[in-house]
């Protein structure tokens, strides 16, 4: 059973010992070296770290929001959890990234439930504080406004894709957009519950589609590694 945020796990400042750890993992999520040693700092100072367990929340949907959330090293999901059942997977977020940049701007509440895949490290920063922040450090507040067009123009892709494509174009799209140079190869960091949920389709029809491509000679999977055999066709295809 899932553990609620506010019995199970409880936000402690960053301690002085982890604030290198902190600052190499805020680099990847704000952008550094854009981001000046001096914003940084001041984000830290009112930054607060997570330790999270497979199945902890780490936000309620309608939960008042008034933080912003990344994750830093794990996998978090979105999506739907009601008591008694399986949390419904609509999508994962991994470190380091935005988990929710943008529910406290609008000041209501979350619109998803978020909860861990498994072990992660979750920071959160009050708007509260932030806000001072942004005419001390006026690139602090443009990091954050490109992070929030990032995730803006990602979920209106994700979108467009799922209203104009079908299962078997998602999933070769996909593979495309992760292609590792020059090698071709796709690193799995998702479990496959986590890719059927991205590409709005079960799993049972990701496996299916997955022995198509192979068996059409397009992909071999290799454990936790795909490898792109083809790609002209597989662009075709997308």
């Amino acid at each position: 059973m899932s553990r609620s945020p506010s019995s199970s796990i409880e936000p402690v400042l960053v301690p002085q010992g982890g604030r290198a750890m902190c600052a190499t993992l805020w680099g990847a999520v704000l952008g550094q070296p854009d981001l000046s040693d001096a914003a940084l700092s001041a984000v830290l100072a009112w930054a607060r770290w997570r330790h999270l367990a497979s199945g902890d929340v780490v936000f309620a949907c309608q939960q008042p929001a008034e933080q912003l959330f990344a994750v830093l090293e794990g996998c978090v999901g979105l999506g739907t959890l009601r008591e008694g059942q399986a949390f419904h997977l609509e999508r994962s977020v991994h470190g380091p990234g935005w988990l929710d940049l943008s529910s406290a701007w609008v000041g209501q509440g979350h619109v998803q439930d978020a909860q861990a895949m498994g072990s992660a490290l979750v920071l959160e920063l009050p708007l509260a504080a932030l806000r001072p922040l942004f005419l001390r450090y006026p690139e602090l507040q443009e990091r954050l406004l490109l992070a929030l067009a990032q995730t803006v123009q990602k979920l209106t892709g994700a979108t467009h894709d799922l209203m104009a494509k079908d299962a078997q174009k998602r999933l070769v799209g996909w593979l495309l957009q992760r292609m590792s140079a020059p090698a071709g190869d796709v690193a799995l960091r998702e479990r496959k519950r986590e890719l059927a949920a991205q590409l709005a389709i079960t799993p049972e029809t990701l496996s299916r589609l997955l022995r198509q491509l192979m068996a059409s000679g397009l992909i071999e999977v290799q454990g936790y590694s795909i490898k792109l055999l083809n790609l002209n066709a597989l662009r075709a295809l997308a």
